[in-house]
């Protein structure tokens, strides 16, 4: 009774404040939305278009598209080029003229052309070596660019788990608020009979404002959820869109069902991680371009051909006639050993050693990265298991509370304060459970990104 008497006392003393300062108990306002028709974009529609217009995707498919440039490069370099060479001149001063069988003074004319090609035939294997470096670099850059796919679907399928999370979210605070307003005007009628005291009423009007405050917070929190989905498909901020997500079931017997192994689940990402597959073809590639370096030490061996022919105005003879008596081939086959390079190949081969050791460090340093991440995914999954039959058995204790209070209360047994926090740990505890449901399902998508399950193109987050 002396609590009572002081909580109505001082209630009886802030009574001017609070009602200077209780908001209008008007539902919040909803959020602005841009102007013009809404898009509806669904799960796999959202998929779709991030595989479409993701910058980071289309730079891993740009840097793919080099490496198979490459390839055709090294793969052309075998083949013998083909050449057509035409000089001009004109010569000042005395010349021997071919006619007169003397040395003349005068201004005279040349033409020569021709056409030649050449083929390397040998030089160390470094040609074949650079084109296996280019082939390996090549699927590297496939690779990532299929690891591209699957961190673009991954993320879109978090920021729809995410969107979700916060609708569920909107929904709890939007409960909260029609109880509150309901214990309000229960309240309201008490205080009018007599058989409460104008504090309660007083008290539960900052409540109904806290909860109003609440539900704003949660729609703006859907919103800046909708917004990393902007983000993600790389859409025009000024759009109006609404996404819809697939249907999930969030019942705990369906989240629970699944049981991971740390091992398997280890073996299988050593074992489909695209990402892997890419720096062990760096490694490949780097051997291959030591093998070209090394190749500067063999001998060369090229074939050289050429047809070609020539005219001078020193003589009377007509042009296309000289050109026709002057036409001759020729065929060459050079040969070239290298005995001082000044330390080039030596240094090229340096060079591409450090490189390929680098490379196998990345490696390793890889397979540690992916080995911790597979760890790290399978503990927080453990954890969220326990946490989410943590959060059950505390909303289940927190609503008996909560009605026992409300009963309590309502044939004067209790006191609104204790009301007010049972509904305030009951709320806290909804909020917990739906937290830790879809941080669960999080897990489970998290995990199939990790050791390279997910499918890009067929996403499930059930």
């Amino acid at each position: 009774m002396t609590t009572r008497y002081l909580a109505t006392l001082m209630a009886i003393v802030a009574a001017p404040l609070w009602a200077q300062n209780t908001p209008p108990q008007t539902p919040p306002r909803a959020v602005l939305q841009p102007v013009g028709p809404v898009q509806t974009i669904t799960f796999d529609e959202a998929i779709t278009i991030a595989l479409r217009q993701n910058t980071t995707l289309k730079q891993a498919s740009n840097v793919s598209a080099v490496n198979s440039a490459t390839v055709r490069q090294e793969r052309l370099s075998f083949l013998p080029d083909f050449r057509f060479n035409t000089t001009t001149g004109q010569n000042y001063g005395r010349t021997f003229s071919q006619d007169e069988g003397r040395i003349i003074d005068q201004t005279t004319q040349s033409v020569n052309t021709g056409v030649s090609s050449s083929v390397t035939l040998f030089n160390g294997m470094s040609n074949v070596a650079s084109l296996r470096s280019a082939k390996l670099s090549e699927d590297a850059g496939e690779r990532n660019v299929q690891r591209a796919e699957q961190t673009v679907a991954f993320t879109v399928a978090s920021n729809f788990l995410a969107l979700v999370q916060q609708q569920e979210q909107v929904g709890v605070q939007q409960e909260n608020l029609t109880a509150q307003q309901a214990q309000e005007k229960q309240i309201q009628a008490y205080v009018n009979a007599g058989s409460r005291a104008i504090s309660d009423l007083y008290q539960q009007q900052a409540t109904v404002a806290a909860a109003l405050s609440q539900l704003v917070n949660a729609k703006r929190a859907l919103e800046l959820a909708k917004v990393d989905i902007i983000q993600a498909l790389n859409l025009d901020p000024r759009g109006n869109y609404a996404f819809t997500p697939p249907a999930l079931d969030t019942t705990t017997a369906n989240i629970n069902s699944v049981a991971f192994n740390l091992d398997s689940l280890l073996t299988r990402a050593y074992a489909q991680r695209s990402d892997l597959f890419a720096q062990q073809a760096n490694v490949s590639a780097a051997q291959q371009d030591v093998k070209a370096a090394k190749g500067g030490r063999w001998p060369a061996l090229a074939l050289t051909a050429g047809y070609n022919s020539a005219y001078n105005s020193a003589t009377s003879i007509g042009f296309y006639d000289q050109l026709d008596q002057r036409r001759g081939g020729s065929i060459a086959l050079g040969f070239s050993l290298p005995l001082f390079d000044r330390g080039a190949v030596d240094l090229a081969t340096q060079k591409a050693e450090i490189a390929e050791d680098n490379a196998r460090l990345d490696l390793k340093d890889r397979q540690q990265q992916i080995g911790l991440e597979v760890r790290r995914a399978y503990l927080d999954y453990v954890a969220d298991k326990q946490q989410l039959d943590a959060a059950g058995a505390q909303l289940r204790a927190a609503q008996l509370a909560l009605e026992t209070s409300q009963q309590r209360y309502n044939v004067g047994a209790a006191t609104l304060l204790e009301v007010t926090q049972a509904r305030a740990t009951q709320l806290q505890a909804q909020s917990a459970l739906v937290t830790a449901r879809y941080a669960l399902l999080f897990q489970r998508t998290l995990i199939g990104y990790y050791t390279g399950d997910l499918n890009p193109r067929a996403v499930s987050i059930q």
